[in-house]
């Protein structure tokens, strides 16, 4: 058949039959949110580059949690600013560090609240590189105990899920290994497992004060030109233990995303990274885009492209308008 039998604009005429035919929905069941934590009490410190995103004492990330499960987010993942740097980011495992009370703040005010950590040593080392340096190379089999160490830390003070960032080879196997012997078999590991030196990272860089003081991290993390690349790596760290696969940044690699989620059939979670956030809202406080609109569009075609899971510095906003009926 053809025109004029078959119009397609006739699902398409008012608001209401279009979400009836709607394919593709974001739920806010899908969005985890990032918090940066601080030292200190009573912080909320809005962070220049990424408007309406703040860094947060604990006892601000609790209240911070508190609104976001109101709004039916279910998820935080957890990034810290230490009080204390070193060559190593050894306040990365210190049993009493910013983490670790955050965990246990946020689990005792809102036990159903799913806390994520990030595993890296970018926030905690005084070179802001991700591990152990020599000779201005990072090392990476010297870096995995100390991974392991942090993840054990995160665990005994109750996270739900470790998320390591660090694209180390092998750093997969050395947690599931690490968290097993240690009586923590049933924590889920989420891994950054296709993560790309992307030039998208920059606003996230200030917010937790890790731009690498000399060099930096394409010895480690993807070239954003390789495909091939990415799906050996998902593999291995499927192969290796992984629970949950993720995608990093989200936009520019939206064909990565549908092939993960093709491929492998995992959980697959995709991260809608700071320097997305900050184009939307920069072009938004110019008046050129639609925020909501564009934020909308954004995190549907994360979806549509296959991601279970969207870590979205959106999510506040996004969960604000679904109470509200406004998406």
């Amino acid at each position: 058949m053809s025109f004029p039998s078959v119009r397609p604009r006739r699902l398409r005429r008012t608001e209401i039959i279009r979400d009836m035919v709607r394919e593709t929905r974001v739920e806010v069941s899908n969005l985890i949110a990032p918090l940066f934590v601080v030292p200190g009490e009573k912080v909320e410190r809005e962070i220049a580059s990424m408007p309406g995103q703040y860094q947060l004492s604990v006892d601000t990330a609790v209240k911070k949690s508190q609104r976001l499960h109101d709004l039916g987010v279910r998820s935080v993942l957890l990034f810290a600013i230490p009080e204390f740097k070193d060559e190593v980011g050894s306040s990365a495992w210190h049993p009493h560090g910013i983490i670790p009370q955050a965990i246990k703040a946020i689990k005792r005010a809102i036990p159903e609240m799913v806390v994520i950590t990030d595993l890296c040593f970018c926030e905690y080392t005084s070179h802001g590189h991700c591990g152990v340096m020599k000779d201005g190379e990072l090392q990476n089999d010297a870096t995995l105990p100390n991974l392991v160490k942090q993840a054990l830390v995160h665990a005994e003070a109750g996270a739900d899920i470790i998320a390591p960032s660090g694209m180390l080879d092998g750093m997969i196997g050395a947690l599931r290994h690490g968290l097993d012997e240690s009586g923590f078999s049933h924590l889920p590991i989420m891994s950054y497992a296709a993560k790309f030196a992307s030039s998208f990272y920059g606003p996230f860089r200030d917010a937790v004060q890790s731009a690498p003081e000399y060099g930096d991290r394409r010895s480690y993390q993807m070239d954003p030109a390789n495909f091939d690349e990415a799906m050996r790596e998902v593999a291995l760290d499927i192969e290796q233990g992984a629970d949950i696969v993720m995608v990093k940044p989200g936009l520019a690699f939206l064909d990565v995303l549908h092939a993960v989620k093709e491929r492998f059939k995992m959980p697959t979670a995709v991260y809608n990274v700071s320097g997305e956030y900050a184009m939307i809202k920069a072009a938004a406080q110019k008046g050129w885009i639609d925020e909501r609109r564009v934020m909308v569009e954004v995190l549907t075609s994360m979806k549509r492209a296959g991601a279970d899971l969207i870590i979205t510095y959106f999510a506040e906003a996004f969960a604000d308008l679904r109470q509200k009926g406004l998406v």
